[in-house]
């Protein structure tokens, strides 16, 4: 996906960049990039691949939730930023926290955030189960089995808050959920899928939120 595909598509989502946004993708782009020969943070490295497989698919989670309408969020196993560098920068009002249990990580985001100038976010090392606050949302993409991602996030989310996790084929993972639900206390509002453009590879975006 070319920077203009990826500007294209992100208009069907309703995301219009300006320019400072989009030069801060790019120098985001060469940061991981250079960050990537020290520290393992992608296999995928092409700027076309980087700009489909990393920055649009951060930027589809817009297709579950209007993001212009909360203000927290908290990205659980954000490792080399995705996607909530990418969302800190698309949607800048948004207060936002990374979580990370790989300290090298960690510092590289924070080196990260502070190379794009980025306010009101930060990442934090340390394990999800342990970290406390609530936010209006709470996501992790390709992380962990549902299974387990569940129990790692639900409790980070506010009363009228949600959790969106962001996935490729859920088929599998979705069987007896049920049990991990109601240990839990929540439960599962939507699931959309569709396909990534170009690649045509299935992605799904999973919405929770507890049971009040």
């Amino acid at each position: 996906m070319s920077k203009e595909e990826l500007y294209e598509e992100l208009e069907k989502l309703g995301i219009s960049l300006t320019e400072e946004q989009k030069e801060q993708l790019e120098k985001f782009y060469n940061i991981l990039i250079e960050e990537n020969t020290k520290i393992n943070l992608t296999r995928i490295i092409e700027k076309e691949d980087v700009y489909l497989k990393h920055f649009y698919d951060s930027l589809t989670i817009a297709k579950e939730i209007n993001l212009n309408k909360v203000n927290t969020l908290c990205d659980i196993g954000s490792g080399a930023g995705f996607p909530g560098i990418v969302l800190k920068i698309v949607f800048p009002h948004l207060k936002i926290v990374l979580i990370d249990s790989l300290l090298k990580r960690v510092n590289y985001l924070n080196e990260t955030i502070n190379k794009l100038k980025l306010k009101n976010i930060e990442a934090v090392h340390t394990r999800s189960e342990d970290y406390k606050g609530e936010f209006d949302i709470v996501t992790s993409r390709a992380v962990a089995n549902l299974k387990k991602l569940i129990p790692w996030c639900i409790h980070l989310v506010k009363p009228n808050g949600v959790m969106i996790a962001m996935k490729g084929n859920i088929e599998e993972e979705l069987k007896d959920i049920d049990k991990v639900l109601k240990k839990n206390h929540c439960k599962i509002d939507k699931v959309i899928k569709f396909i990534l453009p170009k690649e045509n590879s299935n992605r799904t975006l999973i919405t929770l939120s507890k049971k009040l």
